[in-house]
């Protein structure tokens, strides 16, 4: 993820966002004074609306950078990662084709917190090291980092606001059955992650 932040112009600098823009990403305020760009974390629980509200905000030019993405560039296939992963947790976590097979490892760590300790432990220091360099790298004064796991692996700390997306359980569900999941699957998915009150305690912003 060494490339120029997403949204960015050539020359690092934001297009210019309106005062009820900016507050809407920020809260109001830009922290330019040590020349790190602040930092807002988006996250929330799965099928609340994460992806779409990442989308309206590079959109408006702010520079995104989603740490799903980041693990699907780590675990390529060839990857020293990715044969990390193979090693720690099976063969089977392979397609055929060398491919990670995203749903049977996704099944595998829902049901066995013991395989998605192992996962974690190989994925989280990698993805919060890229993290750390794209936001050192931000020549903007305000960036925005998608972190869907954000109170579940302890890196409030990355931000200097945490934005959280909101939605009722029943929308989540909903959402989630349209991706293809089965109700085990969705409810797996919805007790391994910070519960609702867990993750507003943590927000500046909802």
């Amino acid at each position: 993820m060494d490339r120029a932040p997403v949204g960015a112009r050539a020359d690092g600098r934001l297009p210019p966002l309106g005062g009820a823009r900016l507050s809407a990403v920020a809260g109001g305020g830009v922290s330019g004074t040590t020349g790190r760009p602040l930092v807002v974390a988006l996250t929330g629980g799965a099928g609340a609306g994460k992806s779409a509200a990442a989308a309206v905000l590079h959109d408006l030019g702010v520079p995104v950078l989603d740490t799903d993405e980041v693990s699907r560039e780590l675990t390529r296939a060839g990857s020293p990662v990715l044969a990390e992963i193979a090693t720690a947790l099976g063969p089977w976590a392979l397609r055929p084709d060398g491919t990670l097979d995203r749903a049977a490892v996704r099944r595998r760590i829902l049901a066995d917190a013991a395989a998605r300790r192992r996962l974690e432990a190989i994925l989280h220091p990698r993805i919060r090291e890229r993290v750390e360099r794209w936001i050192t790298a931000c020549r903007a004064p305000y960036c925005v980092v998608v972190v869907p796991l954000l109170v579940e692996a302890g890196w409030t700390d990355l931000a200097d606001r945490v934005l959280v997306v909101d939605a009722p359980e029943a929308l989540q569900r909903e959402r989630l059955r349209r991706r293809g999941l089965s109700d085990p699957e969705i409810g797996a998915m919805l007790r391994a992650q910070a519960d609702r009150a867990t993750r507003l305690a943590a927000a500046d912003d909802v």
